[in-house]
């Protein structure tokens, strides 16, 4: 019989974790940049802060996994290569709702433990949030199925917070060359995008990154500029895609990554597939987040620290059927679609949601 891979406590495993992230946990620098960073946001850096000794209340054993019920099994990553469309992917438009230094995926039951975070979606999110708190809970989204958490660090100047205005976009793609198998994601599933304690480096060369920060003409920034256009049409722009393929096994694991992989290139073609461990195709998440700040940028940073620090946590507690529903007429469906499921370049394909942004 194979052993379970659950051995670690929470508490002990965070110990471990705590203990290599102080390895690496200063604040870095990049060389030649002298900007001045608060001392408020270097005693915030990463999620070094604290272990955490607290599970999930998703996690009644505290042992870091959550096991999906049911488990999905038997799934081979598709090769398939469908008829082609350019576009594959829906957007759920969120406004922000609040801030607090709270992360209910990392810091479970422990309010004020992390850095500060800028939250979007379910309104409620806090550091005691669960499947069953979420679910069904009010929302930013323009899909009120949407309940999901959707949470970034908060950007400062100085001492100053600087939150995105209105709707935020976050694209839900088909991250797999074989749009057509691209699945909802389970309720209840969570992960973490990108690593606060990451080099500049290894910000560029994430899988997840895209553009980078932007501003006016400048992009492909691994740092936030240090100064942008002063101009009304300018702010401060950032892209990042998340994993999106699954293990089937569990909705969340120790380090809030494993059960998730990004997709690889199948074997002599440039077709993007699942690996076998990971085989479940899910949408690919995207955050395009816009942050209503110019001019001089030296002083402009995130709550986990310099910009190479971004990133992003996901917490699912769509509707199921509301889901499947964006995902079959949007991914599968090979279309592009806004908030409503609705791609104006096909006006025949129609719309999944009604005018409501509810399922007719």
């Amino acid at each position: 019989m194979r052993p379970s891979p659950k051995r670690l406590p929470a508490l002990l495993l965070g110990s471990a974790l705590l203990a290599g992230a102080l390895g690496v946990g200063t604040l870095a620098s990049a060389a030649g940049d002298s900007r001045d960073i608060p001392a408020a946001a270097v005693a915030h850096t990463g999620h070094a802060m604290a272990v955490s000794a607290q599970a999930s209340g998703d996690d009644p054993d505290g042992d870091g996994y959550i096991p999906a019920v049911p488990q999905v099994t038997g799934v081979t990553p598709s090769t398939n290569t469908p008829p082609p469309r350019y576009f594959h992917e829906f957007q759920a438009n969120c406004s922000v709702t609040h801030t607090a230094a709270d992360d209910p995926i990392v810091y479970p039951g422990q309010p004020g433990k992390s850095h500060d975070h800028t939250f979007m979606g379910n309104t409620s999110t806090n550091a005691g949030s669960t499947t069953a708190s979420l679910y069904g809970g009010a929302t930013t989204c323009k899909a009120p199925a949407d309940a999901s958490g959707y949470w970034m660090p908060s950007l400062y100047k100085g001492d100053q917070k600087i939150l995105p205005v209105g709707p935020q976009t976050i694209y839900y793609k088909a991250g797999v060359t074989d749009y057509t198998s691209v699945r909802p994601f389970p309720k209840g599933l969570r992960f973490v995008v990108g690593d606060p304690m990451q080099s500049a480096d290894q910000f560029r060369h994430h899988r997840g990154f895209v553009e980078g920060w932007e501003c006016g003409d400048s992009y492909f920034n691994t740092d936030i500029p240090t100064s942008c256009p002063d101009r009304a049409d300018v702010q401060l722009n950032i892209r990042f895609q998340a994993p999106s393929c699954w293990d089937g096994k569990y909705l969340d694991t120790p380090d809030h990554k494993s059960h998730m992989a990004y997709p690889v290139v199948k074997p002599g073609t440039n077709d993007n597939m699942c690996p076998a461990d990971h085989p479940v195709a899910l949408p690919m998440i995207e955050f395009k987040m816009a942050f209503p700040v110019n001019g001089d940028m030296s002083q402009v940073h995130l709550a986990s620290g310099r910009g190479y620090s971004f990133h992003y946590d996901f917490f699912n507690a769509w509707e199921e059927r509301t889901l499947k529903a964006m995902v079959d007429h949007c991914i599968v469906g090979g279309l592009q679609c806004d908030a409503r499921g609705y791609d104006q370049t096909h006006p025949e394909a129609g719309a999944a949601l009604n005018t409501d942004y509810r399922l007719p």
